[in-house]
């Protein structure tokens, strides 16, 4: 098939999806195109670089169209949420965790090597949790989510099936470890495809999950198919990256997602089963050597492509244990010259999301990062109670996205996976159900698209309010 061909028929494939929800449901609430656009492009390639196609370099910093883009964003969105009168003492009360997490980070710039450079940066940042409380305000979250979630599948999936099939110049490149072709479709790496696939894969194996409970049988049928076919094109799309770090993370989150549905899994104890989990893991590596076994089922090497060896000479270079170098401040200067000398694919990240934070906030900002980790999951465990299906999915995104953090510095920057793990982890708000169903009135099927998506019957399982 020409490319000019496969072009228009994946534009009118786009359009029709986008067409097809828009007539079933409604249009999208205005303020959600701001995370739909923030995400579609920190999902993807920068303005700069879809301005710039066939180039696979990228600058850290962005330029000046950028910069832009994204402080425009993040000014839109803050304007979104002082227009919502949002009560921000609660909002803080109510998220203690990250408040004081992103307290610290803000305090760290004063012994960075460069404050303005990181100051910048910590603005940025800032885009993750208004994104996410743009989402959590909307009068039902869980459904603005995947309104959310689905128009960007919409963009980036089918475009990345694009790319790598009939543009290979824009959608193929080089792994800059190994020097071999690899597949990135309508991101820079094959990793960031990884990424997507693992973020939307998982989504949509929710969707699946929760389609048998909507009532109308047609849009039964339509929410599964859906599914299926983009379950299907994620699948693809995850064996062309040949990422098996986000495979591994998929399959983690998956089975999280899937375990917690068990009727045997009781939502009150789901701290005491993790907490049994990680012993009997814990047990099990000492004794039987498990990791290395998965690391060689995986096809990868001990050193996860050298990844371990970087994070050794990162470590080296860290003079404050206690503090770190200041937020997002450890690529900078001596150090990075140092490194850039020692390995000539020139990194700038360390690959771990935790030895990431380390550098930059040292031992006492990843004693904030674990306070805000644990604050989430018991946010997510009391939410498993009393808006289960929301829930569930948050479940499973909690322990994918620290999972992928091992191999993956996705705890920085403008990363969507940064978005998503802020949607998960803020409180919500107005505290409305996932399963609310919308006001009577004689608006009829207007009022049923400006209201919910979908009308679920009650969860088969217990839920305990």
């Amino acid at each position: 098939m020409p490319p000019v061909l496969a072009s228009f028929l994946t534009t009118i494939f786009i359009i029709l999806l986008f067409r097809r929800d828009n007539l079933r449901y409604g249009d999208v609430p205005s303020a959600l195109w701001i995370p739909i656009i923030w995400m579609t492009i920190t999902g993807s390639r920068f303005v700069s670089q879809w301005l710039n196609l066939g180039s696979h370099s990228a600058e850290q910093e962005g330029t000046v169209i950028d910069v832009i883009f994204f402080l425009s964003l993040i000014l839109f969105g803050a304007k979104i949420l002082i227009d919502r009168k949002i009560n921000f003492t609660q909002l803080i009360k109510h998220n203690i965790g990250l408040s004081f997490f992103l307290a610290y980070c803000f305090i760290s710039i004063i012994w960075s090597d460069d404050p303005l450079v990181a100051t910048k940066r910590y603005i940025k940042i800032l885009g993750h949790p208004i994104m996410a409380l743009i989402i959590l305000t909307e009068p039902n979250p869980g459904e603005a989510l995947r309104i959310l979630m689905k128009r960007i599948a919409y963009l980036l999936i089918p475009v990345s099936i694009l790319f790598l099939k009939y543009y290979p110049q824009y959608g193929r490149g080089f792994d800059p470890w190994t020097g071999s072709a690899t597949n990135s479709g309508a991101m820079l790496t094959k990793n960031e495809l990884g990424i997507i696939c693992l973020l939307f894969g998982l989504f949509f194996y929710w969707n699946l999950l929760i389609a048998k409970h909507i009532e109308d049988s047609s849009v039964k049928r339509e929410e599964f198919l859906l599914s299926a076919v983009f379950l299907v094109m994620i699948g693809w799309l995850q064996y062309m990256s040949q990422c098996s770090t986000t495979l591994a993370c998929l399959i983690i989150g998956i089975g999280a997602t899937g375990v917690v549905g068990f009727r045997i899994v009781s939502k009150r104890f789901i701290g005491t089963y993790i907490v049994v989990a990680v012993i009997v893991a814990f047990g099990v590596e000492v004794l039987f050597n498990f990791y290395e076994t998965v690391i060689e089922m995986l096809g990868e090497d001990p050193t996860l492509t050298d990844r371990t060896i970087v994070w050794q000479d990162c470590l080296a270079l860290v003079e404050n244990p206690l503090l770190g170098t200041g937020f997002e401040s450890f690529w900078m200067g001596e150090r990075l010259a140092k490194l850039w000398a020692k390995w000539w694919w020139h990194p700038n990240q360390a690959h771990n999301g935790y030895v990431e934070m380390y550098l930059n906030l040292g031992i006492i900002g990843i004693l904030f990062f674990i306070c805000f980790v644990i604050d989430t999951f018991r946010k997510i465990g009391r939410e498993l109670l009393t808006n289960y299906e929301f829930a569930r999915l948050k479940f499973g995104f909690f322990f994918a996205i620290l999972a992928l953090n091992y191999a993956e510095a996705t705890f920085k920057g403008v990363s969507i996976v940064w978005t998503v793990f802020n949607i998960i982890a803020i409180e919500n708000l107005n505290q409305l159900s996932f399963e609310a169903k919308p006001k009577a009135n004689n608006t009829g099927k207007n009022n049923l698209r400006k209201h919910t998506t979908f009308r679920y019957k009650k969860p088969k399982f217990p839920i305990n309010n």
